[in-house]
């Protein structure tokens, strides 16, 4: 039995739906029952529990071979990070208690950067959960393919704007259907200790690439634009962040190479699916 958290989310629906294929028993933890129904119907047991209640997690994780960790993300978050910080103290006291018999985490290229950032969340978890007297995984996945979902309505005037930059330069970017492979495959492994996997596509993917992708499947020209710098926190902030900062140097990470994989491109695991089969299902679906 596995149980998934964020289940109803990308990546923890892609491990899911991975583990239903080969015939594994899921048990599926939303936060309340409407959720759970379309997995209940594929043939999951359902849990109900929130992130940051350790008693209804504890049960959730109970008589499992593994748990599937994904964090809520959380974008714009207070000075110092207290919502993942409560999830976490909850998460450590749930492991703890239900002693799964190994956890895999969904974690991020760069938590182990120095510089603090939006990703440092991440970095927190890893290093409170690596604690634990569990074998625990940090399933490290570069920036997301599906990212560019927010970039249709603009590719379609044959403009986007771009915060990665130069618009030229390679970026670490990985499909949710390569996560969600490599996830399920972790949770059906065995190890001790802690392990970390470093995740990202086949190839890397310039901002302009991301353009030609948007090109080729609406059929008209579109280009990428990059946003000054100066202007990335005004525009954070008009869009509701009340906290923009952490956001904005993620992306001066990316764009600068200091958020990058501990062990760089040559040691990262390559995924199989590329930018233009992203972008042709993101915009079938919009």
């Amino acid at each position: 039995m596995y149980a998934i958290t964020g289940i109803t989310g990308q990546v923890g629906g892609a491990a899911a739906s991975r583990l239903l294929e080969v015939g594994a028993r899921v048990r599926a933890i939303v936060r309340d029952v409407a959720k759970g129904d379309p997995w209940a119907e594929r043939g999951c047991e359902v849990a109900l529990a929130e992130m940051t209640d350790a008693d209804a997690l504890a049960s959730a994780f109970a008589d499992v071979d593994a748990v599937f960790v994904v964090i809520p993300p959380i974008f714009d978050p207070e000075p110092g990070f207290p919502e993942v910080r409560g999830v976490i103290a909850a998460l450590s006291q749930a492991l703890t208690q239900a002693r799964p018999r190994r956890v895999v985490c969904l974690s991020t290229i760069g938590a182990q950067a120095a510089e603090p950032n939006l990703l440092s969340q991440l970095g927190l978890v890893e290093r409170s959960l690596a604690m634990l007297p569990l074998p625990v995984a940090f399933l490290r996945a570069a920036w997301f393919m599906e990212n560019a979902a927010g970039d249709v309505a603009s590719a379609r005037t044959g403009l986007i704007p771009s915060y990665l930059q130069p618009l030229d330069k390679p970026l670490p970017m990985v499909a949710v259907a390569d996560i969600g492979r490599v996830a399920a495959e972790m949770l059906r492994e065995r190890w001790v200790g802690r392990r970390v996997v470093e995740l990202e596509g086949p190839v890397r993917v310039r901002p302009n690439e991301v353009a030609a992708a948007f090109a080729a499947a609406l059929g008209h020209p579109v280009r990428m634009e990059a946003v000054p710098r100066a202007a990335w926190e005004a525009t954070f902030r008009s869009a509701g962040a009340r906290n923009p900062g952490p956001r904005a140097r993620m992306i001066d990470g990316f764009n600068a190479g200091w958020i990058e994989f501990e062990a760089g491109q040559a040691g990262s695991t390559k995924g199989a699916t590329g930018i233009d089969a992203v972008v042709r299902q993101l915009v079938a679906r919009a």
